[in-house]
């Protein structure tokens, strides 16, 4: 199938669920950038380029100052933001494929925001990546409250912006363009237009849009209207050489880029691009003042395909990058524009995470929700009300490079590394108050509160056959 009948195709979608004349709840926008760093937009300070349309967000809402991705990966961090749960209770703890693609798939039982939203009427949809369960699993979009897929099930070939295929639900929709080497079909533009459809389909219900992009993950790929833009403007060049054929070519590896700096500017461009044609559609469907925005990133900055991190800063100045368990690699950017209800240019120092957003939600639309939940709704922040719950701890683990725990309770960090070594793992202790960059170990003038983070992680792990720590965190 090519890309116009299936654009048609989406566009004769037949819209579902109640009408928003009869019940005015909110449509939900949750747009997910893909390894984007806390320092990557221009109103978390970036300055070597800017994001007007992402500004505006912030312009126009709500800007958070110390909110936290799920996890350091990919996987994880979407089935926490997904599931209202940290890692030690998600059921999706890593990257682990699934044969013959894919990632591990969420298990049936699984209770989503897709789902939950599907409670009151809403018609769901997701475009850009997936990564929870390939089609006909349990994971699999449909059975997880999704209406509407289109994009990538796999995190692996994601990393590939010509790919011969994406999915729209259970057809894997080939793209010929891209055949014997071409790059004729960008998906990135591809998931951006069918989810411009979705909402044209969806003026006249409540709707929740996951806005999944890939971008700005590696490979460093952008249209060259974009590159033009940069070509030139951040020398010296980082030349990357990737794989660019061969029987692996297209199927993870990333392709070579010989302007790294450029590409990654034009990407970041791009995708703030989308972000104002998604609020100028927003404007145009009339339902931009019932709509309420987010805007995030799952996880911190890569170092991967020519991606230079230290160049733009692009974690802000924060200690880590992707799949590390400092700041740089799991705080994220959190914006949220809801008219009339967020006052416009306000910040929060409020503390929250990937896995407040179910219950914010919940609180939004008067939606129920599992008694297990690690996530505290935010809605009174949003609305500028003073009693706002505040977490005890927040929680992550990592399944890959020998086991990392991090725990921030209150100011203090604790960070545990090497978790699967009964020899060599150790706990390191930060005072973020003092040291949001985490220079300074405090864990040996500390040892009470070393002991009690210690104490939290194995509170807050809950062992998984699928994805196990060898070792408890005291070695036990």
């Amino acid at each position: 199938m090519n890309n116009k009948i299936y654009l048609a195709l989406l566009a004769s979608v037949t819209a579902i669920s109640c009408s928003q004349k009869d019940k005015p709840l909110p449509n939900i926008v949750f747009i997910l950038a893909d390894d984007l760093g806390y320092g990557d937009i221009s109103c978390y300070g970036q300055e070597k380029f800017s994001t007007p349309n992402i500004d505006r967000l912030a312009r126009d809402g709500m800007l958070f100052t110390q909110h936290y991705a799920g996890c350091t990966v990919s996987a994880p961090s979407r089935s926490s933001l997904m599931t209202g749960l940290h890692t030690g209770h998600t059921p999706i703890r890593g990257n682990k494929e699934w044969q013959p693609e894919g990632q591990w798939p969420l298990p049936a039982d699984a209770f989503t925001i897709g789902k939950m939203l599907k409670t009151k009427g809403y018609a769901t949809g997701t475009y850009g990546k997936w990564g929870l369960g390939f089609v006909d699993t349990e994971g699999d979009p449909a059975r997880q409250g999704i209406d509407d897929f289109f994009g990538y099930n796999c995190q692996r070939l994601a990393h590939n912006y010509y790919p011969d295929h994406l999915w729209h639900n259970h057809e894997k929709i080939l793209l010929q363009e891209n055949d014997s080497g071409r790059t004729g079909a960008y998906s990135a533009d591809l998931t951006h237009e069918a989810a411009i459809r979705f909402m044209e389909a969806n003026r006249e219900n409540p709707f929740f849009l996951f806005y999944a992009t890939t971008i700005p993950h590696a490979e460093l790929f952008a249209k060259e209207e974009y590159m033009e833009m940069y070509r030139g403007k951040f020398d010296p060049e980082k030349v990357f050489t990737g794989t660019d054929s061969g029987p692996d070519f297209r199927l993870g590896p990333y392709g070579s880029q010989p302007e790294s700096h450029a590409a990654f500017a034009a990407m970041i461009k791009q995708l703030d691009d989308y972000v104002g044609e998604l609020l100028a559609k927003l404007t145009e469907l009339g339902i931009e003042k019932n709509t309420i925005v987010f805007f995030a990133s799952d996880n911190g900055p890569h170092l991967e395909g020519g991606a230079d991190p230290d160049y733009f800063n692009s974690n802000g100045g924060l200690k880590g990058y992707k799949r590390d368990m400092y700041e740089g690699g799991i705080r994220s950017p959190l914006l949220v524009k809801w008219p009339g209800k967020i006052k416009e240019g306000s910040r929060t120092d409020h503390i929250s995470a990937f896995w407040d957003l179910m219950p914010t939600l919940a609180d939004i639309t008067g939606a129920e929700i599992p008694e297990k939940t690690d996530g505290i709704s935010f809605l009174p922040t949003l609305l500028g009300k003073r009693k706002q719950k505040e977490h005890r701890y927040l929680y992550w683990e990592f399944h890959e490079q020998g086991g990392k725990m991090a725990v921030r309770m209150g100011d203090w960090k604790a960070v545990r590394l090497n978790v699967n070594s009964s020899t060599k793992a150790r706990t390191e202790l930060y005072d973020l108050s003092a040291d949001t960059g985490e220079t300074n170990d405090l864990a040996g003038s500390h040892p009470e509160i070393v002991r009690k983070m210690e104490e939290i992680m194995e509170e807050a792990h809950e062992p998984s056959p699928v994805f196990p720590f060898d070792f408890e965190v005291k070695g036990r």
